[in-house]
């Protein structure tokens, strides 16, 4: 088994991270690929780099409790200047890479970073482009790639300059030393449903209190590896994906692209697999487009296989006896077609994590089928990302599982899940009044997420009281902050309704304003032709193609509408589909319009416009 620190032995990221050289100095802390093969860093390395890069931070000035953020793509430098932050006595910021420069300045001013990370001349450019906006902004570090410019230095320019003073030794062992459990660690900018995003202060205290919950619920064993690649600025990943990490002793190799996740799986072959469900849909798509491919007796004896797997798994999960029959059966369809498909994740998974957005059971069975567990797992950024998970002990598809062991879980009258306890989060940075919106008089976080717990305690998730999307892909977003930027741009655009909730990227449909579709056709010197043609005319499309076109350069790029439909008649309150004040009833649309989204996704649409693939 792999070796956790005990109960109480740790109180702090600080503290964990000396308990973990001290304790496996030699083992994998993490892999990477810049070329050619793997390079390998134990953590007795990783705790050298993070040291010496936080006596920089230490030298450049950064005092306890300053914001400094991370700007870049997954990979062993983001989770460097992480630990160094916090080990000075920083705070760490981590910004998405897909966000534009207005969003990024918001998060600067907002934070009042004094320093920021960035991966590379793409990312700099943004930053220069903003950079006026930002005036507690002092210095930017770049990772890759050279650098000039006033406050402006690469990664390792830095550390030369700024750390190279031999006091520097002594101020990095007081430092990491005066951080305390209720010191916020890290800050988490949430997608800002109904407004800007929230920074989520999260404590020193809400991570171990989160860890501590390892012992008993996730076995570990030293020889294990994960492969990492989702945003380090996600809850997710950071959180449970890195420190969980560092708790565990497990080792990581960081993926070179999200493009090259499979390839690099086949290399590490790891045996635990963190996800959002779009991998696992991705796998199940590519299997199944490869399977049609198949002459009739491959697709028979695939489909055969898979009918035996089930019923052998379905016995596994109700913990009931197998007979013997089934047994050699199952036997017979691992060898034949259960074996090739585990080969496509390096063939040792031993178990998944799902997590960021909800999995269908349908998924879950058919990987189940073939020899490969996922668990599904729950939680907000609120309450330091996970709070509820199955198990390898107790699990239940179609649930979230049961509420980790420091958590109280309960459902308040109108069905609203609430949670209490050490990992709800220290609130909202600089927003009290927010703070005070979800958590209540008695420490109750209010989700904002509809549920009911059945009787063997596992709770289901059954609607969200915000409307809020998120993605196959793990991705929540805000509907009214894209809608609200399309219809910014010019009148003729009535109302939009994005969509996109498990769907692998955001589309909308748009209704125009009759009187500016009007002007619109008189300036072209055609005459209007009724809303229903209107809707068709070549130079109207290409309108309001541009429009969302300029839209999406606004917005990050996981908002991006890449498809949507113009209607030929506007909401109405008397459909249905509007409020009296013109607002938008989301359940209405979705209802009504069900059909039509899934002919979008599906290409069986005529009327769809594509704006970007």
């Amino acid at each position: 088994m792999a070796l956790f620190p005990e109960k109480g032995d740790v109180k702090t990221i600080p503290e964990l991270l000396i308990w973990r050289v001290e304790h496996t100095p030699e083992m994998l802390a993490y892999m990477y690929r810049p070329d050619g093969g793997w390079v390998r860093r134990t953590w007795r390395d990783y705790y050298e780099e993070v040291k010496a890069l936080s006596r920089a931070l230490i030298g450049a000035g950064l005092q306890k409790g300053d914001r400094v953020c991370i700007l870049g793509e997954t990979r062993p430098e983001w989770v460097i200047s992480d630990l160094a932050v916090i080990m000075a006595g920083g705070i760490s910021v981590g910004v998405y890479q897909t966000l534009s420069p207005e969003q990024i300045e918001y998060i600067l001013n907002d934070s009042g970073a004094r320093m920021i990370f960035v991966e590379n001349a793409e990312q700099l450019a943004k930053i220069l482009k903003i950079r006026n906006n930002t005036p507690a902004l002092e210095k930017i570090i770049v990772w890759e790639g050279t650098a000039s410019g006033e406050g402006v230095c690469t990664l390792e320019e830095f550390i030369e300059k700024e750390g190279s003073h031999s006091e520097l030794d002594k101020a990095f062992e007081e430092r990491w030393r005066k951080v305390t459990p209720d010191d916020v660690a890290i800050i988490l900018y949430t997608s800002g449903t109904t407004g800007p995003p929230k920074g989520a202060m999260i404590t020193n205290h809400n991570i171990v209190s989160l860890l501590s919950c390892w012992h008993d619920q996730i076995p570990l064993y030293e020889d294990d590896i994960t492969v990492s690649f989702l945003p380090m600025a996600h809850g997710a990943e950071h959180v449970v994906g890195f420190f969980g990490r560092m708790y565990g002793g497990v080792g990581t190799a960081y993926a070179r692209s999200i493009k090259t996740v499979l390839e690099d799986i086949q290399d590490v072959k790891p045996t635990i697999f963190g996800s959002v469900p779009r991998i696992f849909e991705k796998a199940y798509s590519a299997i199944q487009s490869e399977l049609k491919k198949k002459p009739p007796a491959v697709r028979k004896l695939f489909n055969w296989a898979i009918g035996v797997g089930k019923e052998y798994a379905a016995l596994v999960r109700e913990r009931k006896p197998i007979p013997l029959g089934l047994k050699i059966k199952n036997a017979i369809a691992d060898f034949l077609v259960f074996r090739k498909i585990r080969r496509a994740f390096g063939g040792r998974v031993r178990f998944f994590i799902s997590g960021a957005a909800p999995i269908s059971v349908e998924l879950l069975e058919f990987f189940h089928a073939v020899g490969l567990l996922i668990l599904e797992v729950y939680g907000l950024t609120e309450a330091t990302v996970v709070t509820h998970a199955n198990t390898l002990d107790e699990y239940k598809f179609g649930t979230v599982g049961k509420p980790i062991e420091v958590l109280e879980c309960k459902i308040a009258d109108d069905g609203e899940v609430l949670v209490r306890g050490p990992t709800v989060f220290k609130g909202y940075w600089n927003k009290p009044e927010a703070t005070k919106e979800v958590i209540d008089e008695e420490g109750w976080l209010h989700t904002g997420d509809i549920g009911e717990i059945d009787e063997d305690g596992f709770l289901r998730i059954t609607d969200r009281k915000k409307h809020i999307i998120v993605t196959a892909g793990g991705k929540n977003i805000a509907p009214a902050n894209i809608e609200n930027t399309i219809k910014s741009l010019d009148p003729i655009i009535s109302q939009v309704h994005v969509h996109g909730d498990r769907r692998p990227y955001i589309t909308a449909l748009v209704t125009l304003d009759e009187e500016e579709a009007k002007k619109f056709f008189s300036t072209t010197g055609k005459e209007y032709p009724g809303m229903a043609d209107a809707v068709k005319d070549p130079e109207l499309r290409e309108h309001i193609k541009n429009l969302v076109a300029r839209a999406n350069e606004k917005l990050a790029r996981v908002e991006w509408v890449r498809r949507f439909v113009i209607l030929d008649h506007d909401f109405t309150i008397e459909s249905g589909e509007i409020t009296p004040t013109l607002k938008i009833k989301r359940k209405a649309i979705e209802s009504k319009y069900k059909q039509l989204f899934d002919d979008i996704y599906e290409d069986r649409c005529e009327d769809v416009i594509e704006v970007v693939r």
